[in-house]
């Protein structure tokens, strides 16, 4: 059904009788009176017809249950709405909902670039390809650790969730690397042993790691356990982080120094590209190859 409102005064449209003398256009262009192509008849009616796309539709608004995602309840209602709807009938997505179905799932693919961005950042750094996976390889440990505090809390993998993961790819970094540094220096530069070189590393970043991580930690509690107005939104994100950044500096004093000894002992094996270093003492070599390398 269309709703159809009849343009004229008050006095031509209070009766049904009135209704029926008013003119249309007929299929040869003259002008004949509704009453000889309609009968009309009271009935009642919807008092708001909604049309998708031209077809007569009815809106469902659903509310997503508590440790469930928006994509996980969309496609609960898809799988009903294929079982129970009858021949003829469909669905269709509008708003935001139509606007995260046309977006698809893309949160993997800024993990994997966040990731790889970090990595190439790290591979200049240390102008080595396989330094910076003793820096890499603690990412997925910390957000192992923030899945884990989401689900224990009940929470869902929302937008704001993954912002927190995004953030802690950086933050377990950052703490990684003041190791991974460190251990670099003893080993080339001072020339302990890389284990050794690992462990004085680990001790001698307990102390800030610890102060940073705690700090950051404190910090993002209130978001963790907000209550009132838009306190799901503050939990989505500090829940993530909190238990992140616990994950960060737990995994992150243990393992590093596990990893920099295994990537150390995979780089001897991985041909590495001259740097700079080694650059300096082949021109103090001279072209024939003799004298003395300047150090």
């Amino acid at each position: 059904t269309y709703q159809v409102y009849a343009q004229a005064d008050a006095p031509f449209r209070q009766d049904l009788s009135q209704i029926l003398q008013l003119q249309t256009r007929s299929a040869n262009g003259a002008m004949m009176p509704l009453g000889s192509v309609v009968t009309l008849n009271r009935t009642t009616g919807p008092y708001r017809v909604l049309r998708y796309q031209l077809y007569p539709s009815a809106e469902i608004q659903a509310n997503v249950p508590t440790g469930h995602s928006t994509g996980q309840t969309m496609a609960a209602m898809e799988r009903i709405a294929q079982r129970v709807l009858p021949d003829g009938f469909g669905f269709d997505w509008t708003e935001l909902a139509y606007q995260q179905q046309q977006a698809g799932n893309t949160a993997t693919l800024v993990f994997v670039l966040a990731v790889t961005l970090v990595f190439l950042l790290l591979a200049a750094l240390y102008e080595s390809v396989t330094m910076p996976l003793a820096v890499i390889l603690i990412v997925p440990m910390c957000l192992l650790a923030a899945v884990t505090g989401v689900n224990i809390i009940g929470l869902d993998n929302n937008i704001l969730t993954q912002v927190g993961f995004i953030v802690l790819i950086g933050l377990a970094a950052k703490n990684a690397i003041l190791i991974v540094e460190f251990a670099r220096q003893g080993e080339l530069e001072q020339g302990h042993r890389r284990e050794q070189a690992a462990v004085e590393a680990a001790q001698t970043r307990l102390r800030p790691i610890l102060m940073t991580s705690f700090a950051f930690i404190l910090g993002v509690a209130p978001l963790a356990f907000a209550h009132g107005a838009g306190a799901e939104l503050r939990q989505a994100l500090g829940v993530a982080v909190f238990f992140g950044m616990i994950g960060v500096t737990l995994f992150g004093l243990v393992f590093t120094p596990v990893f920099y000894v295994v990537t150390r002992r995979l780089s001897d094996r991985v041909p590495q590209p001259p740097t700079s270093k080694t650059k300096v003492v082949a021109e103090a070599r001279g072209d024939d190859g003799d004298g003395e390398a300047i150090r």
